[in-house]
């Protein structure tokens, strides 16, 4: 059985529950599950994890994203994409005002430490119901704002309605609401057109495989996209430890800085055997001066 993450360049369309059913389906595989939502009309990296490998879902989700998305300007919509429906559209003489030196200066301004409302339609819970389908029932219930950073914007292209953008931020950020919010502070509104993202937790679309291509490979072909476990998480400290220290791990029993693993405050790190395969997630406790289980993928 093997174990590990794959990157799967997701398809317009469907969800990201639908895409991790697909991939369980073409590799033959009992357990998977993705590490950050993607809308149904979004595109681009999903990571999912395969058998053991659901086990690193929690440090793989607050990785740093990359996007590329379209904000159509003029008009907004109660998705704050293009699926939804348009509650408010812009008099089309509006763009006269809207130079490009202005739009530039202004998308700018959002780069940097923030706070940023959810959108009332987003996988985010209420008393235990997603909020997009009390939204569907007209519910509409808006989520205290998060904070946020966006790293970097890049403008591509402006051609009036639309403008396309690069954007490097956290993870919890909401390029929907972004959107939105870009369209707000021009005084024209606007929503999200169409958004690909293009990177996550130190992996890129370039490493991805289609879905379609996934589903016409055979099984061995297939394995050959999973990528192990120690090199799924390129953004962790890894350290190699003897065979005792393995044993250790497998019966649970402590272990610190005798058994190789020097302290890391406030990090997590990858232990791995003389293989090279990944044993256990630790954390070290500084109260204890000793290393803390996250997970472990041996017994």
């Amino acid at each position: 059985m093997k174990h590990g993450i794959i990157a799967i360049d997701k398809p317009a369309g469907i969800s990201s529950a639908k895409v991790v059913a697909r991939v369980k389906k073409a590799l033959g595989v009992k357990k998977a599950g993705h590490t950050g939502t993607l809308d149904p009309f979004a595109t681009g990296l999903l990571i999912c994890g395969i058998n053991k490998g659901t086990k690193l879902s929690g440090f793989l989700l607050g990785g740093e994203k990359k996007y590329t998305g379209v904000v159509r300007l003029g008009v907004e919509t109660d998705t704050l994409d293009s699926t939804g429906t348009i509650v408010k559209e812009a008099d089309p003489f509006v763009f006269n005002s809207l130079s490009e030196e202005f739009i530039l200066r202004t998308i700018k301004a959002f780069t940097g430490r923030q706070k940023q409302h959810p959108p009332v339609y987003s996988a985010l819970k209420h008393q235990g119901q997603p909020l997009y389908k009390l939204a569907r029932q007209g519910k509409m219930v808006r989520k205290p704002p998060r904070d946020i950073t966006i790293f970097s914007i890049a403008v591509n292209e402006i051609n009036l309605p639309f403008v396309t953008m690069d954007v490097h931020c956290s993870s919890g950020t909401y390029i929907r609401s972004l959107a939105h919010d870009i369209g707000e502070k021009l005084g024209c509104g606007g929503c999200l057109s169409s958004l690909v993202r293009t990177y996550a937790c130190g992996f890129s679309l370039d490493d991805a495989v289609t879905l379609i291509d996934l589903e016409n490979m055979d099984n061995k072909t297939a394995f050959g996209h999973v990528i192990p476990l120690a090199k799924a998480v390129p953004f962790m400290p890894l350290v190699s430890v003897c065979d005792e220290t393995i044993d250790k791990i497998k019966f649970g029993q402590k272990i610190g800085v005798r058994d190789g693993i020097q302290p890391r405050a406030n990090s997590f790190v990858g232990v791995v055997d003389k293989n090279g395969e990944l044993a256990a997630v630790v954390e070290y406790d500084k109260i204890f001066d000793r290393y803390n289980y996250c997970c472990v993928f041996i017994s």
